[in-house]
């Protein structure tokens, strides 16, 4: 490591990719909100010393040392571990979800202090959820919330198309909210009710504590879930393996 230029970050680690026998490449949200890829050697030996601390979702101290096309682990510290999360099938896969969510949102040398935040609250939120509800609830809203932070904002107040403050349908390709009569010149554009709606502007406006706090069915978790899907795979034109695992567990 000698001659390389060292920094410290706190990250989460967003994804891991087998590399050799024994290391791995780290893809982490770091603490500016930007995306780092790191090295993590010996990261798959057995008792190996980053074995834990590099654990999907884990939000680590790292040391890091600069390399020219990845930089490598020289020191790594957990912070916050999110142990809650462990060992429970439908949590992993909520928090699987937010780190896909929060790993196409940022990016190399773009700094965003929004984004690691609202990332290690979701996680969080995860962990807090008493039932799967809440948990599709959760990782709608996070989706919702980090594409509008982006620029990828629905308008739900009027139709997208005239103006009509009658909204009864919605659509990821038109952006957002329709009346009757446009969401009939609109392929796919889903009916909702007044009460689905409001639940969409919810996830929007509400804090993940007002959140985890409502009173959510199943059902309209579910929908709110897989419209954010599909607003998510429209708007970032890939696809989010991790919440269509989640939307069909």
């Amino acid at each position: 490591m000698a001659g390389r230029r060292t920094y410290r970050t706190r990250a989460i680690v967003l994804d891991r990719t087998k590399l050799g026998e024994a290391d791995l490449i780290l893809t982490l949200l770091g603490q500016d909100g930007s995306q780092l890829r790191a090295v993590a050697k010996g990261a798959r030996k057995p008792g190996g010393r980053l074995a834990a601390r590099v654990e999907l979702f884990c939000e680590t101290d790292f040391l890091l040392a600069a390399g020219r096309s990845l930089d490598v682990v020289s020191e790594a510290s957990l912070v916050e571990p999110h142990a809650g999360l462990r060992g429970d099938y439908e949590r992993v896969a909520a928090a699987s979800a937010v780190a896909e969510v929060a790993r196409l949102t940022c990016f190399e040398d773009a700094p965003d202090p929004f984004l690691r935040p609202i990332c290690s609250r979701a996680l969080g939120a995860c962990e807090e959820a008493p039932d799967r509800a809440h948990l599709d609830l959760v990782v709608a809203a996070y989706a919702w919330k980090v594409l509008a932070h982006g620029g990828w904002r629905p308008e739900l107040a009027a139709c997208c198309a005239c103006g009509d403050a009658d909204v009864a349908f919605f659509s990821p390709a038109a952006g957002g909210a329709l009346c009757g009569s446009c969401a009939r010149e609109v392929a796919g554009a889903e009916a909702l009710s007044a009460g689905e709606l409001a639940w969409l502007r919810a996830t929007l406006a509400c804090t993940f504590d007002e959140l985890l706090a409502a009173e959510v069915d199943g059902q309209t978790a579910a929908l709110l879930l897989a419209l954010s899907h599909s607003w998510a795979v429209t708007h970032l034109d890939a696809r989010l393996r991790a919440m269509e695992f989640l939307a069909g567990a």
